[in-house]
Parts: C-alpha cells; structure tokens; sequence
C-alpha cells in the first residue's frame, strides 16, 4: 500500500507540474479519455495559471529528465496520445543546464582507474553538449587525438530508477481498464522505455551501439559514424573520435559551406534504409541535432542511445510493404499484413486493401513538401483502430524514424521525395534477398536442417517401440553380401537438393 501512495504521490505530482504548462488541455475533452480523466484534467488546471496553448515540452521538463526522455519516446506514439501531442513532443529537445565541472570531475576520477590525468593531456570543463543522462565534454589523449568524452549525470540512475517504477505502475493499472488501453499496450511502452534508458545508463551499451552501426554504414558513400575509444569506455564514460562538423539545425552554416544539399537529403534516406532493411540495425533518433556535416561531406550519426532492430523477417515483410506502396500494389501490402498476423483473420482483406489505397493514393507522386506527414499518420491509425490491429512496437519506432529521416531531409532539399529515392534501393533489396536463387538457398537451408533432425527423430521413435519381450523372436537373417561404401549421406544430399528445387520450381 505504501508503494502505490508513494507512486500515486509521484505521479500526481507530475500531473501538477503539466497542468501548469497546459499540458493536460487536449485530454479534457477527448473522446478516448474516460470521464473522470477528463474530470481530473480539468481540476488540476484549476488556479495553475496554465496557457491556453499547451506547453509539452515545458511541462515535461519540469517534471524530470525521465519524463524528458519518457516524453521523446511518446513523441513516437500519436496513437496513443493523439497526433497534436505528438507533434508537440517531436519538440522536447533533450537539453539541460550541465552539471557543476567539480561534480563532473568527481565522477571521472571514480570511472578512469587513476583518474582522468592519468588517461587524459586535458579536458574542456564547459560541455559542449548537456542532456538529461548525461553530458560531453571535448579532450585530448596523451597521444595528442582529440576525443569526445560523454560523462553520466551523477545520481541519474536512482532518479530513473523511481520514476520507471512509478510508470511502470500507471501502465499497468491504464491496461487493466481494457478496451482501446488494453490494445495500445500501455506496458509495453513503458518496457520499451526501460530498455531505452537502460542502454543509455550503462554507455558501454551504447558504445556497442555505435560499434555495430559503423558496421552497418560502412561502404555507404556519404554516411559516417565515429569510432569507439574502448580503453576509455566504461559504464559511466563513452569516449568517441572528435568529429568538427555542422549541426544540421544550423541551416545557414549548412548553406554557407557550399555542400550539395539534394545529394546530402538522398545519401541520408538511403543510409537509413541501409540500415533498417540491409542491416536490421537503424538508428532510432534522427533529428537534426543528432547528425553533423563533417568536413569531408559526409553525415556524421551521433548519440546512439536509441536503436531499432528488425529481424530478417520483419525486413522481408517491410521491403515488401514499401514496394507495394510504392507501386500502388495495395492488395499485397494488405496479404502481407494478413500473413504478419498484424490484422486478425476475421477482417476482410478487400477491405483493409481499400482502406490502405485511401491513405496511399493521395500521395504517391506528390513531392515530400505537399504531404501532410500528420494526416498520413493519422490515417494509418485509423486503419489500425478500426481493423483492431495490435500495438506493434518495433515497428512503430521504425516508423517514427521514417518520419524524422524525411523531415530531416526535406529541410536539407525541399524538392525530395522519399518514395522515389527508395524506390530502387527497395527495389534492389527485394531482388536480391526474394529473387530465385535467395529462394533456392533458403530451400536448401531448410532442408538441410530437417536433416538434422533426423536422428534426433528416429532415436525417439525407437524408443517408443515396445521391448523385445513383447514380441517372439524373429528367425535369423540370411548371410549377408560383403559390405559396400555407404550412399546415404549421397542420397540424403540428393533428396535435400530435389526438394530444394521443387519449392523453387513450386515457388
């Protein structure tokens, strides 16, 4: 009981803390919202001055640097709190006042055996960049290379710690309420939101993060992400290659350096999709704040505490889902989502198929700048609404990337168009994962592992015989001919290859 005071407290609090801001104005009156939420909106206003034009991001902030980063990852849900909030989310921009350096000092001589001197020439006391988590400050190595060395706030983990247990709470009880809370997975949210903290708690999570995405992108010309400094990476420091570049939210400078911005908006779109549908590894935040014009022309991917993962499977269908969309082909898109098991099976896929060409037709062949991105979402959660489909998370957050790469490369090339720059890529993609020989070689695999299980299968089966007891002995057996070679492993390889190519044949 006193947990749930303590929680009820916290969060009533918050709520407080959002009312003053007008935070809580679009749930008064939204249809969605039960009645004494609306109620309970309305009372918390009372007396707190709050504006008529409600303040997110302000309101947010003031409750903590976990309802920051907690409000980053509703800014990906506009089913769940309306497209209007979520715009005003997309907004929350993750900047604090930094810590004091003595406190930042203190925190690096306990992470750096023999403290920062012994691993450091010098180190900028000013941050060059200050978030909710953490902050990064410019040095210098012994050996002379400049790094960014990105510091945890002290005492960030027990406030994160309480806040997520406080969530954690509010979701389940939402969930329990059922309908239309029980299918947006209030829970999971939140669990969503643990593993997004949890990996930008512990920087040597996000130094992997990096690690695999330098993978990812290598070879994709105009793309580029920094390398890891491993001996000063530890779970309270992440030390990263310095890159000189321009934020993407200074346009002006970005102007001002003479670079190709189409060719810079195109080289961003594909190596997103290089990640997302090659790779099944993409990074999560795209804003502009998160990308740099390095010297060299290339985009430079920084801060990756935030990733999304798709499986080979999730790609195939999502490589699919975008050629269908982009060739206007909506009956498949709508078997691809029956197959998913997105829609349940007792919906009508001629329907769904309608309902997808009622939101795809209107913009294909129109340039990004004439697509309305919040009527587009808005669309696709009506279909989601009115079809039942289940909350799925990953590739919700795939989406909302989507999105952010295509504002991001709209303001660098107000003329680009997303669709036609993926086109070919997807394209490229479909060909060479489910043309005919990715079909023969994923037959073959599939054999080969039936094949594996054969023994498995055949010493259960003979232990399912009955004894020899059971039956009478059978007469002996004639001599036998001398022994030849063996064959099996050639006719087992022979029937593994025939089956291969009657599913191709079949295909």
């Amino acid at each position: 009981m006193a947990g749930a005071l303590g929680h009820g407290w916290r969060l009533a609090g918050d709520l407080r803390r959002l009312a003053r801001h007008g935070a809580l104005r679009p749930f008064e009156s939204h249809p969605d919202v039960p009645a004494p939420a609306r109620l309970g909106a309305r009372l918390l206003r009372l007396g707190a001055g709050a504006p008529a034009e409600p303040d997110f991001a302000g309101g947010l902030k003031a409750c903590g640097p976990a309802a920051v980063k907690l409000g980053q990852a509703l800014a990906t849900r506009p089913d769940l709190v309306g497209p209007d909030v979520a715009a005003g989310l997309k907004q929350l921009q993750d900047d604090l006042p930094p810590e004091p350096w003595a406190r930042i000092e203190a925190e690096l001589d306990s992470a750096l055996p023999g403290g920062w001197r012994a691993h450091l020439a010098e180190i900028a006391p000013e941050p060059a960049g200050a978030a909710s988590i953490a902050q990064v400050h410019r040095a210098v190595l012994h050996d002379g290379r400049v790094i960014a060395l990105k510091v945890l706030r002290p005492g960030v983990e027990a406030a994160f710690a309480e806040a997520l247990a406080s969530y954690a709470w509010a979701a389940e009880r939402l969930e329990r309420l059922g309908c239309e809370f029980e299918r947006l997975k209030p829970r999971q949210v939140i669990r969503s939101f643990r593993q997004w903290t949890e990996t930008e708690l512990d920087l040597r999570r996000e130094a992997g993060n990096a690690s695999a995405l330098k993978e990812a992108v290598r070879g994709e010309p105009g793309i580029a992400v920094p390398a890891v400094i491993w001996p000063l990476t530890t779970r309270r420091t992440l030390a990263l290659e310095w890159v000189d570049g321009i934020k993407l939210t200074d346009l002006a400078a970005v102007a001002e350096s003479g670079a190709d911005r189409p060719a810079l908006a195109a080289a961003l779109v594909r190596g997103f999709l290089a990640q997302a549908i090659d790779k099944g590894f993409f990074h999560a935040d795209l804003h502009q704040g998160n990308i740099l014009l390095a010297p060299d022309g290339r985009l430079t991917l920084i801060d990756f505490g935030i990733m999304g993962r798709l499986d080979r499977r999730a790609r195939v269908y999502l490589a699919e889902i975008l050629y269908g969309l982009i060739t206007g082909d909506y009956a498949r898109v709508a078997d691809i989502h029956f197959e998913a098991g997105y829609v349940p099976p007792y919906h009508d896929r001629l329907d769904f198929a309608t309902a997808l060409r009622a939101v795809g037709e209107p913009i294909r062949g129109r340039q990004a700048s004439e697509i309305s991105v919040a009527g587009l979402l808005d669309g696709l959660f009506a279909i989601t609404r009115q079809f039942d489909m289940p909350v799925q998370p990953h590739l919700l957050l795939l989406q909302k990337t989507m999105v952010m790469v295509e504002g991001v490369a709209l303001s660098l090339d107000p003329e680009v168009n997303m669709w036609e720059v993926a086109s070919p890529y997807v394209k490229r993609w479909m060909r060479d994962e489910l043309g005919p020989e990715a079909r023969a070689a994923d037959s073959i695999v599939r054999n080969l592992r039936l094949m594996a299980e054969l023994p498995g299968l055949a010493r259960r089966f003979v232990r399912q015989l009955p004894p020899d007891s059971a039956a009478p002995p059978l007469p002996p057996l004639p001599p036998l001919d001398p022994p030849r070679p063996a064959r099996w492993p050639w006719l087992l390889l022979g029937l593994a290859l025939g089956a291969g190519a009657m599913a191709l044949l079949g295909g």
